[in-house]
């Protein structure tokens, strides 16, 4: 059998014309065929395929066309290195021409659909072609179905860009954002007329079609999630995308802690990729408010994220506001964000990211506020205030843990110290013991430093235990022993002279009426509950009193003791002479005060009614 031309192959398929190949009806299992000789050798790549013109230029617009305008009229050669999917999709395109049986299926229809195209295997050269045959299956077993359409989506982004180029990468993308919407508005619906609850969170179903979004590049899925969200998709159902999304591509990546951060991204590329992963799903999550469906222990994983692969300072900003509007829900270990060590920072944690984050918490303003408007948020009985109180022992925490790094700098601890507000705390015990671990952990801070610090305690809110803690420790200033020694000799005085009902119901009741322990506005008390409380507690005061002028003769003796032994130690030393003698006569002086001693000046009038609102709060059962 000879060889057919160029000349008579354009004579003999000129024209549209069905081709039923005995070839493939005699060879329907046998691939290649082997009873005629090859006239046409087709290379792919890597990949050679020795097969025959007629067959191939039958169904093959493209193929007719370059054999038609070789020069060569005895052409044997074809290259069709652009043939989308390679060797694996012609090889599939091939055997259709030849009659050959070719299922189409979830995973090869993308392939076969972008290869038909790219041959010209159109109704324009033969009936029942192979673009045909790919768009009725589309059209019937994949674009009705969110999970296939998400599946043959998946396997467009191997064949890019032919496959967006030909339109079928946003078909895929339409097909699901109307699926979506469609199976959302009948859940809701179906809720609406049986009157009962819909079942509990889809991503506990592993066939939840949020799920199947996972195994999308990070180009498909912001372009699948961006559509669904631009058609209404609920925000709790983008969130769950999101995290899901977050969880398959950042699987350990995402840090929730110090230690597991510790030697990661060491490849370069990899850092990148993470980089584009994290600035694009916070580009993703909905919007920014106190109520966001976003859960707050996912946003400081993120975060964390972002500050280990260096993620852009707009990014990292998004995320801090965030979280900061959600602070009150925060534990300490969403807080605990660890710093990028190959920036050339030496400490454990980002503390000017937390800063940052607080501040914008107590700046935040909620549209619901307009309804307590008649409030100050300064005030005890703003609704904020319950709010403020969460924050600040979660500042406490978190002070007590960043004191433990030797190599923060105090001006950062320090700045951390003054960023909330007076009232945020009702007791400044947890400051307090947070301050103590500092100065323990940095003994050779600055003494202007350490009187700052030092500054930020209120006195008059530590416990008995705390104020017994601080008027004995050494790594105080001395100013802070005396102050602690004044404020507790003015309770126990007012207290001796039965000043403290007056002071109490007097002035703490006039300024902040209805207030109770919690910080929150309550009824009035009952006089009857007044007067057993008070009896209560002043037999309470007399048992401190007795316990505390025991502390103090104590006290007072070791001074005495301990002035003799270094004086007779350094006999020579007259300034430290000096000086013990002076404080031991102002000490005195303190001891001895009379009753209607008063605090310096207004704030300490103010502080003196916190103080016995305290004592109230832990007397009244």
């Amino acid at each position: 059998m000879g060889v057919a031309t160029v000349i008579e192959l354009r004579q003999s398929i000129s024209g549209k014309r069905s081709f039923r190949p005995s070839l493939g009806s005699r060879h329907a299992n046998e691939w290649p065929p082997t009873d005629v000789s090859s006239d046409l050798t087709v290379e792919v790549g890597t990949s050679s395929f020795a097969l025959h013109k007629f067959p191939l230029v039958s169904r093959s617009g493209k193929i007719r066309k370059l054999l038609s305008e070789a020069r060569d009229s005895k052409i044997t050669k074809l290259n069709l290195n652009g043939t989308p999917g390679g060797a694996q999709s012609f090889e599939l395109a091939a055997k259709f021409c030849y009659g050959v049986n070719t299922e189409i299926t979830i995973s090869n229809v993308a392939m076969l659909h972008c290869a038909s195209h790219y041959l010209l295997m159109t109704e324009e050269f033969s009936d029942k072609n192979l673009e045909s045959k790919t768009e009725t299956f589309l059209r019937e077993n994949v674009m009705p179905s969110t999970s296939n359409s998400i599946s043959v989506l998946h396997s467009c982004e191997s064949l890019l860009p032919t496959s967006e180029e030909i339109g079928l990468v946003n078909r895929l993308v339409h097909s699901i954002t109307t699926n979506v919407c469609k199976e959302q508005l009948s859940s809701g619906l179906s809720k609406l007329e049986q009157n009962s609850p819909l079942k509990p969170l889809e991503v506990n179903n592993p066939d939840w079609w949020g799920k199947s979004l996972s195994i999308l590049g990070l180009d498909l899925f912001q372009k699948v999630l961006s559509s669904v969200k631009s058609k209404g998709l609920k925000q709790e159902t983008v969130s769950r995308i999101l995290m899901n999304y977050a969880q398959s591509s950042l699987q350990g990546v995402m840090v929730r802690d110090l230690n597991s951060c510790k030697g990661s991204f060491i490849d370069v590329e990899t850092v990148k990729k993470q980089r584009l992963i994290v600035e694009t799903i916070v580009g993703l999550l909905p919007a920014q408010s106190r109520k966001s469906p976003v859960p707050l222990a996912f946003l400081s994983g993120l975060l964390k994220t972002a500050n280990m692969v260096s993620a852009s300072n707009t990014c990292k900003g998004d995320l801090e506001k965030r979280i900061g509007l959600q602070l009150d829900q925060a534990i300490l270990e969403d807080i605990l964000i660890p710093v990028n060590t190959q920036n050339g920072h030496h400490t454990l944690y980002d503390t000017d990211s937390v800063v940052r984050i607080f501040s914008i918490f107590l700046n935040f303003d909620e549209e619901e506020d307009s309804n307590n408007a008649c409030y100050d948020f300064d005030s005890p009985r703003s609704p904020k205030q319950s709010l403020i109180l969460k924050v600040s022992k979660l500042m406490d925490s978190y002070l007590a843990e960043i004191a433990l790094d030797s190599n923060l700098m105090p001006s950062k601890f320090i700045s951390l110290s003054e960023l909330l507000p007076d009232h945020a705390r009702v007791v400044t015990d947890g400051l307090y013991r947070a301050v103590d671990i500092f100065l323990k952990v940095h003994p050779n801070i600055k003494e202007s430093e350490r009187y700052r610090l030092c500054k930020t305690i209120d006195c008059q809110k530590l416990s008995q235990d705390a104020c017994s803690h601080a008027a004995q420790n050494e790594r105080l200033p001395v100013q802070m022993a005396v102050q602690v020694l004044y404020f507790e000799q003015i309770r126990l005085r007012n207290a001796l002279n039965g000043s403290h009902d007056q002071f109490f119901f007097g002035l703490v009741n006039s300024q902040y009426p209805q207030r109770s322990g919690s910080g929150v506005g309550s009824g009035a008390i009952s006089p009857r509950d007044n007067y057993a409380s008070v009896r209560r507690e002043n037999r309470e005061l007399k048992l401190e009193v007795a316990r505390m002028r025991m502390r103090l003769t104590d006290l007072e003796k070791d001074h005495v003791s301990m002035k003799q032994e270094l004086v007779k130690a350094n006999p020579a030393n007259k300034l430290f002479k000096s000086f013990t003698k002076k404080l031991g006569s102002k000490v005195s002086s303190l001891f001895r005060m009379k009753s209607d001693v008063k605090p310096f000046g207004a704030k300490a009038a103010t502080d003196a009614k916190f103080l016995f609102q305290r004592r109230r709060r832990h007397s009244i059962s």
